[in-house]
């Protein structure tokens, strides 16, 4: 690995995290910032910086690093550099769990029950997909958590079509674009925990992966527990996928795109990838958020809508890229 790769994200992603506390409607001026957060007095800046930028990219952080992190892990374990943690049916159970809290209006009289709802939804599809899956190999694990994931958003459709009123319709779609506004520090205490549980988790597939890339058989030959390996690496994306969902709606990509970012400064190691690939997803969504406040085309530009115009096309170059490898 390239001993530099790790100190130059994080470099990267403390200025970056230092430009998204300036930036915004109102604009603060570094020294402005320091002496607001120094100050023991409340003040315009203070509440700026800890009530609403603060929470903002404490989450985005944590979003960015869980969704790098499983897609690295999904892709090592699959060996498919097409994975990413929406395949297991995680983003659409929470999908449908907050749109069922918008529906039914617990949204409107509890702010947490949407992530709540989600968190919920995020943890049964993916104890469903395992439950289904039970006994058989990575293939039947990826089939069931795509079926499961085509259920929970048939769900979703489902909800919009007999939405009550157009502003519960408007609400479920705003909702399914992700976004990082208005989020709190009660959103933070309630992914949080979950997101660093699940992430834990996921570190801990690191060796076991590197084995898997000769293969399952082998792996199996040289000590490793590979039904092991597959159930952290579930739970872990349940729980850390599923509270990122809850809390910031769908964001996709990073997952797919950030592991892609710096495999090729770790010598293509699976297990090697795993935290480059967190601080990159960090980076990604960091960045993300503080274009969506700084570019405007009218109307502010949602988070996931922002992630899948840049991801897409980076998709499409990975689809044609492994086309002519494997020709």
């Amino acid at each position: 690995m390239n001993r530099w790769l790790i100190p130059a994200l994080l470099a990267t992603l403390a200025l970056a995290s230092s430009i998204s506390l300036i930036c915004g409607t109102v604009w603060l001026t570094p020294g402005a910032l320091f002496a607001g957060i120094a100050d023991p007095h409340p003040n315009l800046a203070a509440l700026l910086v800890n009530e609403i930028r603060l929470p903002r990219l404490v989450l985005a952080i944590l979003v960015g690093a869980i969704l790098g992190l499983s897609g690295a892990v999904l892709q090592g374990l699959l060996r498919n550099p097409l994975a990413e943690p929406g395949l297991l049916g995680v983003t659409g159970g929470a999908s449908l769990g907050a749109v069922i809290a918008i529906y039914f209006g617990f949204s409107a009289s509890f702010v947490l029950a949407s992530p709540i709802f989600a968190l919920i939804g995020a943890m049964l599809t993916a104890g469903l997909a395992f439950m289904v899956a039970r006994g058989s190999g990575t293939l039947a694990l990826i089939l069931a958590g795509a079926a499961i994931s085509s259920v929970a958003y048939s769900g979703v459709y489902l909800a919009l079509n007999f939405a009550p009123n157009p502003y519960a319709a408007y609400e479920i779609v705003t909702w399914l674009m992700g976004s990082l506004q208005d989020r709190s520090w009660d959103h933070v205490q309630l992914a949080g925990p979950f997101i660093l549980f699940g992430g834990a988790l996921l570190l801990l597939t690191g060796r076991a992966l590197d084995a898997m890339a000769l293969g399952e058989a082998q792996a199996e030959s040289l000590g490793v527990d590979v039904v092991r390996t597959r159930l952290l690496a579930l739970v872990g994306i349940a729980f850390g996928v599923g509270a990122a969902t809850a809390v910031t709606g769908a964001v996709g990509f990073v997952g797919l795109v950030a592991p892609h970012l710096v495999r090729p400064l770790v010598g293509y190691r699976p297990g090697g990838t795993l935290i480059p690939a967190a601080l990159a997803g960090a980076l990604l969504v960091v960045v993300a958020d503080i274009c969506t406040r700084v570019i405007h085309f009218g109307p502010p530009i949602q988070l996931g809508v922002f992630i899948s115009i840049v991801g897409a096309p980076f998709f499409l170059w990975l689809v044609l890229h492994v086309h002519r490898r494997t020709a």
